[in-house]
């Protein structure tokens, strides 16, 4: 949490705008340097609904698990003078001093592997003398830190540029854009295998705020297994479930349905967690991929009518690279 409020501080405030508080404290009974309670609440004397809380919450936990997703944690021994040359060197990282000339880093994988490259052999990174040489046209990769050469570039859709063999390694670890975190490729999620994904359509049914159209209603079935190395708690056994979901028939709740099918094949529709109603752990949850599981009600018990819904979880969709 400390590095989403330090390194991703701008978006945390467009997200919260000026209606809203983000606070994050420690859960000092059980695992003080583990876990964190946010809490997210209206500032005083702003005037705010139910379904804008729902709204603030759940793009914060698509930032959260976007960027959690990606970080990588090292241990360091390094001078007073070689952390400020690395901080320099390295803005996308957060470094936390620990001991005496220990240092905790905190950043995106590519970062990290690249820190801890550049202390292995010894280098010895100078960002201001190199940008004393580049020209006006010269570009550093944000990986290597180095100036890219010409006929290696490589530009991403997103327009973020880097070398083309620091791109292809940090792809080979996740297609994703190293600077924003554009999904390229095929993300596939920790999800248990043989679940199935079925649904339905009643014409005759409409859910509130979508009188003119049908219901198409979402079947999820996870079996009972066992953990395996991608899950949380390995060679221990996770219940099996059985969900709910609803979307409008329409033009874009097909779309949705359809984007969802992919993700489920994908296997990022759920994950084996803490789940945050029961607070059991290894347990199957939603990964982060919001559903409508009531009819009715509104955001705050998860139903219609909520007008913003489908394109918010077209965003989610899209952040785990489906479109």
């Amino acid at each position: 949490m400390d590095y989403i409020q330090q390194r991703r501080a701008g978006e945390l405030d467009r997200i919260t705008g000026d209606r809203f508080i983000i606070e994050a404290q420690p859960q000092q009974r059980s695992h003080p340097h583990s876990t964190v309670q946010v809490t997210i609440r209206p500032r005083p004397f702003s005037t705010t609904s139910p379904a804008h809380a729902d709204h603030v919450r759940q793009r914060f936990i698509t930032l959260y698990q976007r960027t959690a997703a990606d970080l990588q944690l090292a241990t360091l021994c390094v001078s007073e003078r070689e952390l400020q040359e690395l901080q320099r060197t390295f803005p996308q990282l957060l470094f936390k001093p620990s001991h005496k000339h220990e240092v905790t880093v905190i950043g995106p994988f590519v970062y990290v592997a690249r820190l801890q490259e550049i202390l292995s052999t010894h280098e010895t990174p100078e960002p201001s003398r190199r940008a004393a040489r580049e020209g006006p046209e010269d570009e550093s990769c944000p990986i290597c830190m180095e100036t890219i050469k010409r006929g290696e570039k490589e530009t991403l859709p997103c327009k973020h540029c880097f070398c083309r063999d620091c791109l292809q390694r940090a792809f080979h670890y996740k297609p994703v854009c190293p600077t924003c975190g554009r999904v390229y490729g095929t993300l596939t999620g920790t999800q248990p295998e043989g679940g199935r994904m079925t649904h339905t359509t009643i014409s005759s049914s409409s859910l509130p705020g979508y009188d003119k159209y049908g219901t198409i209603i979402i079947q999820y079935r996870i079996p009972a297994g066992i953990q395996t190395a991608e899950h949380p708690n390995c060679g221990q056994p996770y219940d099996g479930v059985t969900r709910t979901a609803y979307l409008p028939d329409s033009s874009e709740g097909r779309r949705i349905l359809t984007l969802l099918k992919r993700a489920f094949d994908q296997r990022l529709i759920f994950t084996v967690g803490r789940s945050t109603t029961s607070g059991r752990n290894n347990a199957l949850t939603w990964n982060d991929i919001h559903h409508k599981t009531s009819t009715c009600g509104g955001p705050t018990r998860y139903g219609y009518p909520d007008p913003d819904y489908l394109s918010r979880v077209a965003d989610e969709l899209r952040a785990k690279g489906i479109e």
